[in-house]
């Protein structure tokens, strides 16, 4: 009697953990920001997907994709919410992270010239300059922006987005000297 309880236990253990492995999956997989193309109006919409609740349905069937939030939202908040389309063919491609990560690759920072290596979000993300030459750090761009902002702007890095915005912030404190 005890091996057969030992048995169950042990099946019941593996297929709780299968089915959390499942949800993680899930999870990892739809969760984050994306950019999207807007059915309606063709035009960049940052969204995010209920991945808490996909991955819950994971572990029953198959999750249904719902949006938690939408840069068009609350104006169009009653959608069809038909971009989902897009996030389940190419979930990655439109992570916002992966799209930066794309735009960084091979580039320079354009005041110290070093190249970008891995992008670490956490620290010491780098930035953006415009025309006006004011940098930016991404989590001040509206993500429905990103393509347009992208085109615009130049890459720079955590360092010297630092030194630009003390040199913008307090100029009085900084002294230029010429170049040997």
């Amino acid at each position: 009697m005890k091996y057969v309880l030992l048995v169950l236990a042990i099946a019941i253990a593996v297929s709780v953990a299968f089915e959390l492995a499942r949800a993680l999956r899930t999870y990892s997989k739809y969760r984050g920001k994306r950019i999207v193309s807007c059915p309606e109006n063709h035009q960049p919409a940052a969204v995010r997907v209920a991945a808490g609740k996909a991955a819950v349905e994971a572990t029953l069937h198959a999750p249904h994709l719902r949006l938690s939030e939408c840069s068009r939202w609350p104006e169009k908040e009653d959608c069809g919410q038909e971009c989902l389309a897009q996030i389940q063919e190419a979930p990655e491609a439109c992570l916002v992270s992966t799209i930066v990560k794309q735009w960084y690759t091979g580039k320079s920072c354009v005041y110290c010239h070093k190249p970008f290596g891995e992008i670490h979000w956490h620290d010491h993300p780098p930035a953006l300059v415009g025309e006006q030459r004011k940098t930016v750090q991404w989590n001040a761009v509206p993500l429905e922006n990103l393509q347009q902002t992208m085109a615009t702007h130049w890459p720079v890095c955590w360092n010297c987005h630092i030194a630009e915005t003390f040199r913008r912030e307090h100029p009085e404190l900084v002294t230029d000297r010429p170049v040997h």
